[in-house]
């Protein structure tokens, strides 16, 4: 790149901060005047509003003004948020105002575009900067030079590329350029990747890559199922195809009808400045945990990790066996079919102070007279509104009850006013019976109370009861009991397996006809891996009308790999009910080095497939020790990391591992924090976790505990492997107890690793 294009380029960058800042005083000038302008007509809202509301005429009237103003209130506000969004645009537009330049050629004539995170026009209309998002924009992402062609709201569009430029810019200064003629060069990526690690993900728009611009800019999938290798940049492209589905469907979509579903808090927080970095509301988060904890919220859910521990420590075969039947589509489908088969119901009594009120032989004789042609949960709609028809005919009756004029006659003014509200009544013995009803209808509240939430109804007898008639062949008929028996007994003290809560809300969501949110449009899983099928089902008719975009990498299997093996996708695919699936696979590893990406690789069946990014540095260190060597050898070596980086990662595979080593590493005056689920920040410095907390988490360097024969021997521990050593950015540590893991051992032999070690000995 010759001087003459930096200096013509750094003079354009100038001359565009320029009018930044420019427009950013108007700005401020004009949020300042749209504030006063909002107050100025809430003020007159509340003054031409005061009318006599007696007369017709004057009532209509005011109506009329009321809605007037309301309108004139809706316009003042909008125009201020208008103005408040441009403002922030301009903020983050001012540091680096764009990444990218393309010159094209098409029926229009030459033209020159500079691509940014945000559009800016100057004052004569002209764009300055495009929107990454426009449509134009795409070719900066799928384009090579020669012929191009981009999608518009008219149809394609063809054009020619003439050039491809990228820019690294910081505080208006250019800091890297190149002219490329890739869809986005290797230059600008290392340039990136070679920073360190950050507390917050950052966003990806100035790299990136063509498969990475067919997941964001896919708008046709009902399905997008996104297989990613660790590091391929899976979740930053779903991140980035919030906010282009934000641009591109602005009109009819908001932030708040996208849920993403994350592994943990900690994740969720780390990439919660993506969205906003791109000028866009974050959208709904939550994690498994949370989704199931408030839908099913007298029961103590086993979470992913509580499971992955237990299992650790004894998983029988049997057990392995119903659960991968109960997290199939095929139990979900028998569940959906005991939903639906008229049979008896497990009615449960309604009482009020400790009598019964409704009875459940009241309630199944009502039900069983019900027409045979009706749904179960048509019926349960049709007793309820019986129910609610007996208990108003009872409160019309109770209000003329003797215990009512005892309460009324004990009633203070600011009671009675409790009960009417602002109603005027003509005479007082109108608002003598109006106050009567309220009172007989406070009550009999908890009777509304458990009507409207379907109290009369056990939904967990329900579900014991198609577990003991249900189907099945994959044990036999006296282990299949015993499972059943002791569900029922978890159910009694208020906890459940996280296999059959899916199962469970299907059937009580079937029965009574609720459960589903038609609000939203869009679905966004992470870690799709740690899903089961019957999950995915269930996330699905919980939101009916959302699109769904699940993305992971089954060789991060770490929560199932001890029990279920095959095709994740093929199995999401036959579970989600779908007209227009896609799969995009990511084969492309970017996060970590080179060297660390090739030996990571190399510890799973499919690693072959991945591609590392060629980006230098240092072989992955094995360091075998003596057992009484190892403490030592532990501290010395993250002392040593922690004066060189800004985040070490201690991971351990057990929760118990991370707990000692904690304790370990602050008896030696070193400043670990051990991490947990319920953290939010990640922070800098020295940090403990278990891997399967660290998923989708990356370091600056990695120290991986204990990986010796004795912890990691068994099938499906390469995957748990390939997940912690793929966390590493630049520098990845493996110590071992007198001999590694066999996959480490064989990985050694084959030159992908620096070796070294102690003495070993036996001290036991």
């Amino acid at each position: 790149m010759n001087q003459s294009s930096r200096t013509y380029e750094q003079h354009r960058v100038d001359s565009v901060v320029t009018r930044i800042n420019e427009r950013q005083t108007e700005v401020t000038r004009l949020i300042a005047d749209a504030h006063q302008e909002t107050q100025r007509i809430e003020r007159s809202y509340g003054d031409s509003t005061k009318v006599n509301i007696t007369e017709v005429d004057d009532r209509m009237e005011t109506n009329a003004a009321v809605q007037q103003q309301k309108q004139m209130v809706a316009r003042a506000v909008e125009n201020e948020q208008i103005l408040t969004r441009e403002s922030q645009t301009l903020t983050r537009l001012a540091p680096s105002p764009y990444f990218g330049r393309i010159d094209i050629n098409d029926a229009d004539g030459q033209d020159t575009l500079y691509i940014g995170t945000g559009s800016l026009q100057g004052p004569d209309g002209n764009f300055l900067i495009y929107d990454w998002r426009a449509p134009v924009a795409g070719i900066y992402y799928n384009g090579v030079l020669g012929k191009v062609s981009y999608d518009t709201p008219s149809g394609p569009r063809s054009a020619e590329l003439t050039r491809k430029r990228q820019f690294r810019i910081e505080d208006g200064q250019i800091e890297h350029m190149f002219d490329t003629s890739e869809t986005v060069g290797d230059a600008m990526l290392q340039a990136v990747l070679g920073d360190q690690s950050s507390e917050h993900m950052q966003n990806i728009v100035s790299t990136i890559q063509r498969e990475q611009n067919a997941i964001i800019r896919d708008t046709d999938s009902d399905l997008l199922i996104v297989q990613g290798a660790a590091g391929s940049g899976k979740t930053s492209a779903i991140l980035q195809r919030i906010a282009y589905l934000l641009y591109h469907s602005r009109n009819v979509l908001n932030s708040d009808q996208m849920v993403l579903f994350s592994p943990n808090r900690l994740y969720a927080n780390y990439i919660a400045e993506v969205l906003p970095s791109l000028g866009e509301k974050n959208m709904i988060q939550t994690t498994l945990s949370e989704f199931l904890a408030k839908r099913l919220s007298g029961l103590q859910v086993t979470t992913l990790f509580e499971r992955f521990e237990r299992d650790e420590a004894n998983l029988p075969a049997s057990a392995a066996t119903i659960r991968r039947f109960k997290e199939s589509p095929e139990f979900m489908d028998l569940a959906a079919h005991y939903a639906k088969t008229q049979h008896h119901r497990h009615f449960t009594n309604i009482e009020l102070d400790g009598e019964v009120f409704f009875s459940a032989a009241t309630m199944e004789r009502i039900y069983t007279h019900l027409p045979a042609a009706m749904t179960t949960a048509d019926k349960l709609v049709a007793l309820r509104k019986k129910l609610m028809q007996r208990l108003n005919q009872r409160i019309r009756l109770e209000t003329y009850q003797d215990w009512v004029d005892d309460e009324l006659a004990g009633l203070s003014d600011d009671q009675v006013r409790h009960y009417i509200g602002d109603t005027e009544y003509e005479d007082g013995s109108e608002e003598l019976e109006a106050v009567a009803r309220a009172v007989v209808a406070e009550k009999f509240a908890p009777i509304y109370t458990a009507l409207y939430n379907d109290y009369f109804i056990d939904y967990y007898a329900e579900y014991r009861d198609f577990l003991a008639t249900c189907p099945q062949t994959v044990v036999p008929a006296p282990v299949w009991a015993v499972m059943v028996s002791g569900v029922t007994n978890e159910i009694e003290e208020h906890r459940l397996g996280l296999e059959d809560a899916a199962p469970l809300m299907y059937i009580r969501d079937l029965l009574s006809g609720g459960g589903q949110n038609h609000a939203i449009q869009a679905i966004f899983v992470d870690e799709m891996q740690d899903y089961s099928p019957a999950l995915m089902r269930y996330v699905h008719h919980a939101f009916p009308k959302a699109k769904m975009t699940l993305l992971g990498d089954y060789a991060q299997d770490v929560f199932t790999s001890n029990y279920a093996r095959g095709d994740v996708i093929d199995r999401f695919k036959a579970a989600i009910p779908h007209k227009h699936a896609r799969v995009i696979t990511l084969n492309r590893a970017y996060r970590s080095s080179a060297p660390i990406t090739e030996f990571a690789a190399s510890l799973i069946p499919s690693g072959s497939d991945i591609v590392p990014f060629a980006r230098t540095g240092a072989k992955p260190a094995l360091l075998t020790v003596a057992r009484d060597q190892y403490t030592k050898a532990l501290t010395s070596t993250v002392r040593k990391l922690a004066n060189a980086n800004h985040t070490v990662a201690v991971l351990t595979r057990s929760a118990r591992e991370a707990d000692g080593i904690t304790h370990q590493l602050q008896e030696h005056q070193i400043a670990a924090r051990r991490l947990t689920a319920s953290d939010h920040d990640l922070g800098k410095g020295v940090i403990v976790l278990p891997v399967y907390l660290a998923k989708g988490l990356e370091f600056d360097a990695v120290v991986a505990a204990d990986v010796s024969a004795a912890v990691y021997n068994r099938e499906g521990d390469g995957d748990i492997l390939y997940t912690l050593a793929t966390r590493a950015l630049h520098s990845l540590t493996l110590l071992a107890r007198e001999q590694p893991a066999a996959c480490i051992a064989e990985a050694a032999a084959r030159g992908l690793l620096a070796t070294s070690a102690t003495e070993v000995t036996s001290h036991d």
